[in-house]
């Protein structure tokens, strides 16, 4: 494995930016409106003041999320017990910032919401010099335990009850945690989320790469099927060229290497592996009989069938060589009589049928080797490129043999 790979997929095992931000700020909208409607229900007062200074808090909140989510993607390549323990703890002293923020901006609003309150009921709060929340109860003395306002200490008044002492250290940072333990558990329901996406995005990237592997396999299986097309045929052209220039017979020789260089030229400039419109393998394929021709030119006759709305039809290149190829072994060379190959393409109820056949003698009795591993290579290229959606047949016929392909209609590569 090169060493950029390993870097391609971690990026790719990356959870979208986009959605990750998305997640974020549908968090703390949601979090936002659930806060705004239950001060509604319970009747808050005040709500322009606490709508504005909630918003602060969420988009702080927000923030600090974005900061969580920066400190857990550079653990996303570790396992998922590893992230979630990471996950449990950063989330500590990032409820704990959403907390302290959530003090200080609501700290100057607290006596006024409890004043509102007050008076709604006919009572005074208030804070004392040293902070103490104090209730006045009016038309009281000093009885009772209760103890007068600033003022003449002889004259009777408002007593005044401590209903919340003022806030100690301990107090203060029993309050913060109990605030930040809400944020907390919010915090780590994102997390959660965080981590389920980031464990989606590597399923996605593993089957991208499953798929790329398997297509590279297939690739490569169709190339090596490629590769044993014809492994004959250029050993037989040559001694058929080298018989032609020991005869004297040098025109036919050139016409020979012309057709051969045209063959080879046309084959060799496509991709091993893809595709090429029925017209061009038709094409090859007379090619390849012309330099058969120049062996056989009395015996060897052509007939080419293809209509012209299936000359643009995407076939496997090469696929009919084979079996042409057999045409020429088993059915001219065998015969002493002229013999016609004919290729014929058409449509049948939405498929493209190609039939290679010739009026030879067809295949001898029990002699099928170089045939068979002609015809294998056929089905195994077929399967290899279609699966079972194409079809091959074949046997002899009236006056010959034929072989049948029927293949799904392809008009793009």
């Amino acid at each position: 494995m090169s060493d950029t790979e390993p870097q391609i997929n971690r990026t790719e095992a990356r959870a979208p930016v986009k959605v990750i931000a998305l997640s974020i700020v549908g968090l703390w909208i949601a979090y936002f409106l659930l806060i705004t409607a239950r001060g509604a229900v319970v009747g808050l007062e005040m709500q322009n003041e606490l709508l504005w200074r909630r918003a602060v808090v969420c988009i702080a909140g927000g923030g600090i999320t974005v900061l969580l989510w920066m400190f857990l993607r550079m653990f996303d390549a570790k396992s998922l017990a590893f992230k979630v323990g990471i996950a449990i703890i950063a989330a500590v002293p990032a409820s704990l910032a959403i907390a302290q923020i959530n003090t200080m901006i609501f700290a100057p609003i607290e006596d006024e919401v409890r004043q509102k309150i007050g008076e709604q009921r006919g009572l005074t709060i208030r804070r004392d010099e040293s902070g103490n929340l104090l209730l006045d109860i009016p038309g009281q003395g000093t009885e009772g335990g209760s103890r007068r306002d600033a003022g003449d200490p002889s004259s009777p008044g408002p007593a005044s009850i401590v209903i919340e002492p003022a806030p100690t250290a301990a107090d203060y940072w029993r309050r913060l945690t109990d605030l930040a333990l809400s944020r907390y558990f919010l915090l780590l329901a994102w997390a959660a989320l965080y981590l389920a996406i980031v464990a989606g995005a590597r399923a996605r990237a593993a089957e991208r790469r499953g798929e790329r592997f398997r297509t590279a396999a297939k690739a490569a299986e169709l190339r090596s099927l490629r590769y044993q097309v014809n492994p004959h045929f250029l050993f037989n052209t040559l001694n058929s060229l080298s018989s032609l220039v020991m005869t004297g017979k040098a025109d036919r020789a050139e016409e020979m290497i012309q057709s051969l260089s045209r063959f080879y030229r046309h084959s060799l400039a496509d991709d091993s592996t893809g595709d090429v419109s029925l017209e061009d393998e038709i094409d090859l394929q007379e090619h390849y009989l012309e330099i058969e021709s120049v062996r056989f030119p009395e015996r060897l006759k052509v007939r080419v069938d293809l209509p012209r709305d299936l000359a643009q039809l995407k076939v496997p290149g090469m696929i009919l060589q084979p079996l042409v190829e057999n045409s020429v072994k088993y059915g001219v060379s065998a015969s002493a009589q002229p013999v016609t190959i004919s290729i014929v393409a058409r449509e049948e109820y939405g498929r493209l049928v190609i039939r290679v056949s010739d009026n030879g003698p067809g295949v001898p009795t029990g002699h099928s080797g170089g045939f068979g591993i002609g015809l294998a290579n056929v089905r195994d290229r077929l399967e290899a490129r279609f699966g079972q959606e194409a079809t091959i047949t074949s046997g002899q016929s009236i006056d010959g043999y034929e072989t049948e392909l029927r293949l799904p209609m392809v008009k793009h590569g």
